[in-house]
């Protein structure tokens, strides 16, 4: 699989989680791990550009495609992705715990949709729990996002 950008090998064990492999054998520590059941969104990555829970798949369903976590996210290490330059102007965090998640579902959501509805973007971020900000910082970070990346924002 390659994973931001690099190509690794696959998992020592075919039963070892891909939040797993990405944090204890590659360490990626920003692939968070909360629920472990797939309900809080803290352990999302994007898989081929799209949002995927990686508590909830085996290191090896990823073998032949990209993987990229929130360390791979931006172009450089001096620019921010918009999405995190979003949050960072917005505050769309408190704790970060929940941040990565957000963030890679976001992203995931711009690609494919660089100009969602009010109702694409709650759709787009309900799959992630935040206990923190209340979602108001999180959903202004959304449409400054959309701003960042040249899409046009909903009315």
């Amino acid at each position: 699989m390659i994973v931001n950008g690099v190509e690794r090998p696959r998992p020592g064990s075919a039963r070892r989680l891909l939040s797993d492999y990405l944090r204890h054998d590659l360490g990626l520590t920003g692939t968070h791990v909360g629920c472990e059941h797939g309900v809080c969104g803290c352990c999302t990555v994007l898989m081929d550009g799209r949002p995927v829970r990686s508590c909830l798949m085996l290191g090896v369903q990823a073998e032949g495609h990209q993987v990229t976590t929130i360390e791979g996210l931006a172009p450089s290490n001096e620019a921010l992705h918009p999405v995190q330059q979003a949050f960072k102007e917005c505050h769309g965090l408190q704790c970060g715990f929940c941040t990565p998640g957000f963030v890679l579902a976001i992203a995931g959501l711009l690609a494919e949709n660089p100009s969602p509805s009010e109702q694409e973007i709650e759709e787009g971020i309900a799959g992630n729990l935040c206990r923190c900000t209340g979602y108001a910082s999180i959903r202004r970070a959304v449409f400054r996002a959309v701003e960042l990346s040249g899409g046009s924002r909903p009315e």
